[in-house]
């Protein structure tokens, strides 16, 4: 019998469709969708805007307070998925540390790619010449991490698709938007 899905962190890279791929995958489940940008405090998009990459120290509330999210959606019953770029094991760590059943899915793709993404979109407050410094604070997924990544170089469509076969492989079971659905009613 299908089963709802776990909490679901997209993750990446800026430029590499975290958002896109992950409201449409909210949608194909049936669950809400949380971009953590719309979390940072003030100070944090104002550095960005300003072309400044964030520390450690300016992360850690936002993490928090996206962990705590995803923790109390889960509690209330409802799963939800969140784009978080999540770079560092140690933000990873962080994320899942309420809700451990959450799976990070990693969007990847190479430097050339998701500059040309980029190149075709203006963000609010993470400006293109930051991608140097995503990259370089990107830390790869350890084996030990409730996590899998799904290639950038597809259609959004075989992503999905990918993302699905991944996710019911991960939990043994299908995973469905009607399931889900029933379950909440």
């Amino acid at each position: 019998m299908p089963t709802s899905p776990p909490p679901l962190i997209v993750m990446g890279v800026s430029g590499s469709g975290k958002s896109t791929i992950g409201i449409a995958l909210a949608e194909s489940l049936g669950l809400p969708f949380v971009d953590g940008d719309d979390l940072h405090p003030v100070h944090n998009k104002e550095k960005m805007a300003a072309g400044q990459p964030l520390n450690d120290e300016d992360r850690a509330p936002w993490l928090e307070i996206i962990a705590e999210r995803v923790r109390d959606d889960l509690a209330a019953g409802t799963p939800i998925v969140v784009a978080c770029s999540a770079l560092k094991r140690r933000y990873r760590d962080q994320l899942v540390r309420l809700a451990p059943s959450t799976v990070l899915i990693h969007l990847v793709g190479d430097r050339a790619l998701i500059a040309a993404r980029q190149a075709g979109r203006n963000h609010e407050y993470m400006p293109n010449s930051l991608l140097d410094s995503q990259f370089a604070a990107l830390e790869p997924l350890e084996a030990d991490e409730h996590a899998f990544e799904v290639s950038l170089d597809q259609t959004p469509e075989q992503i999905l698709t990918e993302i699905h076969t991944r996710l019911s492989a991960l939990t043994g079971d299908p995973i469905s938007a009607a399931t889900h659905t029933e379950e909440s009613a």
